[in-house]
């Protein structure tokens, strides 16, 4: 925990308006502390908002490499905004910089060494400015709002499709099949829980399709699959709208790295659609829907469609039933290391889990044939 003096503290070494008044906690965090900042008042009488955030690096190890990748594409981003005509305070997360004398020689040298700071703790901190007039959603519950978070994420990737910049890697193998099958076949060979002789039934679920899966990730190893920049985390909290419900921006962005940008379709689908709970002990609520899967691709093709190659629309659908198959998979896998990973509410929530998340596997599966036919419709 930090102590007042302390956050008014760290806040101070950052380019704000001007200095800060008040510090509130924004919300509990899954992963990293946020917290918002007033200062005071300007000359004319205007308070400023910013976002200050403790970045947790044992989730990501290379903090000063992931906010180069922030500053990198947020600042495509406004150029995109700027040359259209928009307000890039508003239409893109602006990362607030270190004030320089605030800053060691070190600091200085440093590539993107004025984008955060590091205590004496050895913690990790940025500031972003608040997006003021803002509205998030927890979960899309109608087909208009699937729409809406489509065309958040195709706007964001339509902007982005020019972006040729390397980014660094700041989770190592995320949503690389071929890494987590490693990491599965160690899982399996260790069996630290001792629960793998009673799992035949879902091990055969992961084997049975392994093949498959590695097919679809050696098009992304050997270029036929185009390596863009995703966001990998497209759920709907993650876009903010305005109050008439426009889309202005994609926030969150710690986990922007170099991949193919349907593993961001792919994770929304397994998200937007399904009709019953990630971990639903009643499998019978478990589908996905084709209405919602229908609106979400609409609102991404509407911005999408002109940037994306052949070979990505081809395999749009496809994208879905890969990153479910690979959420299975870590369920699994993380209910034979005996839970070591996800946090747990009871023994076998992983397990029911995998079992929730297998079963809107099987539903996508069921109504390939049908996505495939509605991308095809969407992209004439």
């Amino acid at each position: 925990m930090y102590t007042e003096k302390e956050l008014f503290e760290i806040i101070s070494k950052f380019e704000t308006a001007t200095e800060a008044v008040s510090i509130k906690a924004m919300g509990p965090g899954f992963i990293n502390d946020t917290l918002t900042v007033t200062t005071r008042p300007d000359a004319s009488g205007k308070a400023a908002r910013y976002i200050l955030q403790r970045k947790n690096h044992n989730v990501f190890p290379d903090v000063p490499g992931m906010m180069r990748n922030i500053a990198m594409v947020t600042e495509h981003l406004r150029k995109k905004v700027i040359a259209a005509g928009g307000d890039p305070d508003r239409e893109v997360l602006k990362v607030i910089r270190r004030k320089p004398e605030s800053m060691s020689a070190e600091e200085k040298a440093a590539q993107g060494g004025d984008l955060y700071y590091k205590d004496s703790r050895g913690n990790y901190w940025a500031v972003s400015l608040f997006i003021e007039g803002s509205v998030t959603y927890e979960k899309a519950d109608s087909p208009a709002l699937a729409y809406k978070g489509g065309e958040g994420i195709g706007k964001f990737q339509s902007m982005l499709a020019d972006f040729t910049q390397p980014l660094n890697e700041t989770i190592k193998g995320f949503h690389n099949i071929r890494w987590r099958f490693e990491q599965w076949d160690e899982a399996l060979k260790k069996d630290a829980a001792g629960r793998v002789k009673d799992l035949a039934e879902e091990i055969s679920w992961i084997e049975s399709r392994k093949e498959e899966m590695l097919a679809f990730w050696s098009l992304v190893e050997n270029g036929t699959l185009p390596t863009r920049v995703t966001h990998n985390d497209t759920k709907i909290s993650n876009i903010l709208f305005d109050e008439r419900g426009n889309v202005l921006c994609v926030i969150d962005l710690d986990t922007c790295m170099s991949s193919t940008s349907l593993n961001d379709f792919g994770d929304a689908i397994r998200s937007y659609t399904n009709t019953g709970a990630e971990d639903d002990q009643d499998l019978g609520k478990v589908s996905m829907s084709m209405e919602m899967f229908k609106a979400y691709t609409e609102g991404y093709l509407s911005q999408r469609k002109g940037t994306l190659c052949a070979k990505e629309a081809e395999y749009l659908a496809f994208s879905a039933k890969y990153i479910t198959f690979e959420q299975v998979l870590r369920f699994l896998m993380d209910y034979i290391d005996g839970d070591v990973y996800y946090k747990t509410a009871y023994p076998e929530h992983n397990l029911v889990r995998t079992r929730a998340q297998y079963r809107l596997l099987q539903s996508m599966e069921e109504q390939y044939g049908q996505m495939q036919e509605t991308v095809a419709e969407l992209m004439k």
